[in-house]
């Protein structure tokens, strides 16, 4: 992960200096897939609290560099309740759903519809 790091502000210097100036030209360069590049690059775009833990050794568990290359939201804080809460978003909605399948027709002993 800090390996991927490292690589995304290197390739971003490349493009702010001049020297490939968008991700196709980096990805010939390096004779890799274009769509690599782009989700490299968007690590750029962390927050620098979640970089510093990365570089640190200190990133959550549940925060593998896979789940750093699916998109993630440009807002820092949106960042930090995504990426560091150890339940995102979906895993609370799949959770819910999980438990209205598991109480679906479920009726307390001694509770009927007539009391």
């Amino acid at each position: 992960m800090v390996k991927a790091i490292a690589l995304a502000f290197q390739w971003r210097k490349l493009q702010e200096s001049g020297t490939h100036a968008t991700v196709e030209e980096i990805a010939a360069a390096e004779k890799i897939n274009e769509s690599y590049v782009d989700r490299i690059l968007r690590l750029t775009m962390l927050a620098p609290d979640i970089v510093e833990a990365i570089l640190g050794g200190r990133q959550p568990a549940q925060m593998p560099l896979a789940v750093l290359m699916r998109r993630f939201p440009v807002l820092w804080s949106a960042q930090r309740s995504e990426l560091l809460h150890p339940l995102n978003r979906h895993d609370v909605l799949g959770m819910i759903n999980l438990v209205e399948k598991a109480v679906e027709g479920f009726v307390p002993n001694g509770i009927t519809s007539e009391t």
